[in-house]
């Protein structure tokens, strides 16, 4: 039988991580849906980006990093031998919590994805550039100054640019590393709203250690403790009626 491809979803199967002797992830199962907004909330060191590291195989080049159980990605493991991890981690982007914009102009922080991936179409990679620039809300501030270094642009401009960055390669999940935690309240509010508008054709994984944003933001929480998954839900159940008496604690502020 041919398992039926999900695009864009990821569930994890008993997964486990340990760091050397430290484990760093505890059977975590979860499914994270298509096209909407996952966010995961939780203390410092509890797992969450651990866990959102593992859906590109970024942990792959950790020393002493084991993987245990299975992460289901478009009907496969990503964790099979015979799997390309390149591939991978095209569909599956990521954007970090400081931008990290390529020290190169504007428009070749973007079309750089596409070059690696054997684009090189002057006109094909023009219309990606727009196209990803659009899709990141950035087109209209930006698209008289291409050829100027991304290094020149604001902070919040340059996390929009790395979401523009990650979109360029067509991938299926974005995944955010606290993307807001170095940008000012209304540059926040601007990635805010992107993250919405991502959803249409994304599926978004959000590592945010602000609530109102998870709450904001997100279709679905996960709170994480310890590197075990402790509650998931719809965001709307997990703030306002948690199951877990740890849940509450954390989200009314009683942890600790």
């Amino acid at each position: 039988m041919v398992m039926q491809k999900d695009t864009g979803v990821i569930e994890t199967r008993n997964l486990n991580l340990w760091y050397g002797e430290k484990n760093a992830l505890t059977d975590v199962n979860v499914k994270f849906e298509q096209n909407k907004v996952t966010a995961l909330i939780g203390p410092s060191g509890c797992g969450k980006s651990t866990l959102i590291r593992c859906f590109n195989r970024m942990n792959d080049i950790v020393i002493n990093c084991r993987v245990e159980g299975e992460i289901i990605f478009d009907g496969k493991n990503i964790y099979s031998k015979d799997v390309d991890v390149v591939d991978i981690r095209r569909k599956i982007g990521m954007v970090f919590q400081k931008p990290n914009p390529f020290p190169k102009s504007i428009y070749e922080n973007i079309a750089y994805g596409p070059k690696i991936h054997g684009t090189r179409d002057k006109k094909v990679l023009d219309e990606i550039v727009e196209r990803s620039l659009k899709a990141a809300a950035l087109w209209n501030e930006v698209n008289e100054r291409l050829s100027d270094s991304a290094m020149s642009l604001s902070g919040g401009q340059q996390q929009r640019l790395c979401i523009a960055r990650a979109i360029a390669v067509e991938p299926e999940v974005i995944l955010m590393d606290e993307p807001c935690s170095a940008l000012d309240p209304i540059a926040t509010s601007k990635i805010e709203e992107l993250i919405s508008e991502l959803k249409q054709d994304y599926t978004v994984i959000i590592v945010t250690h602000n609530m109102q944003q998870a709450a904001r933001v997100s279709d679905y929480t996960g709170f994480m403790y310890l590197g075990k998954l402790i509650e998931f839900g719809e965001t709307k159940q997990i703030f306002e009626t948690p199951r877990e008496e740890l849940t509450e604690k954390y989200i009314t502020g009683r942890f600790g």
